[in-house]
């Protein structure tokens, strides 16, 4: 890697006055990742920063109110703005609306229900029992090991396998050879849903599908998650179908104007 006065020079040429945004969201990034709490050491050697460069990015999130510093240990967190932006997130996008229709969802199937968008290389659940609406906050999981995930992936034109870098092996049954993901995804369009059998977390199941647009894009994937004991294989056509019947209504609320 090449170094220069502040840090690491990204892949892609941005104007010169990007790079500090940029570099200012990677530190929010690592939270995301490594955190609850980092030291400017810690954050330095993540981005392969000089620890001068760390502090003082760290300093100007502080400022902003998206990190906060302990006085006691020095260490940083995320700070209030990231959870205004959980929130708005969550009221903007009128996610809101469909937790009736998500405890309807969860009483039909006995599973719990999540929905979930993609950010770059991964997936984040933005409804469901991962998110805490009071903070709007959800969890980051990844493309390649989730039902969520490959129902993002499956229909996305543009996906190339080298695009999310190595496939790390989280359990036993994460897919972890591109070309197998390829061949997933292939099936996952034929099927109309994906299934993640323990791929994240061993003994447990989820199967998902999509969510489109008024262009007919997918937007988003709808998930039904539950113990391998509660979603037995054999079970997992009926609840695709079942996600499939309610698909409509969620994408009036979510992803309609009209």
């Amino acid at each position: 890697m090449v170094r220069d006065d502040e840090g690491v020079r990204g892949r892609d040429a941005r104007p010169a006055g990007s790079q500090a945004v940029v570099r200012a969201l990677r530190v929010l990034g690592c939270f995301r990742d490594h955190g609850p709490e980092l030291g400017a050491t810690d954050i330095a050697r993540l981005l392969d920063l000089r620890t001068s460069t760390a502090h003082r990015l760290a300093r100007t999130l502080v400022a902003e109110g998206f990190l906060e510093q302990d006085r006691a240990t020095s260490r940083y967190r995320l700070g209030a703005a990231v959870v205004e932006l959980g929130r708005a997130l969550y009221r903007h996008r009128g996610l809101y609306r469909v937790e009736p229709l998500m405890r309807t969802l969860a009483e039909a199937t006995g599973t719990s229900p999540g929905l979930a968008i993609r950010s770059g290389d991964r997936a984040v659940v933005v409804a469901g029992e991962a998110v805490e609406p009071e903070s709007g906050i959800g969890v980051y999981i990844p493309l390649h090991a989730s039902a969520m995930g490959k129902v993002l992936l499956a229909w996305d034109r543009d996906f190339a396998p080298e695009d999310l870098g190595a496939l790390e092996a989280l359990t036993e049954t994460t897919i972890t050879d591109p070309d197998r993901l390829v061949r997933v995804l292939e099936r996952v369009r034929e099927d109309g849903y994906a299934f993640n059998d323990g791929e994240i977390t061993p003994l447990k199941r989820t199967v998902a599908v999509p969510l489109t647009d008024e262009a007919g894009e997918v937007r988003m994937a709808l998930a039904l998650r539950a113990d391998a004991e509660s979603l037995p294989v054999e079970r997992v056509p009926e609840l695709a179908a079942v996600a499939r019947e309610f698909a409509p209504a969620f994408q009036r609320l979510l992803l309609r104007t009209s």
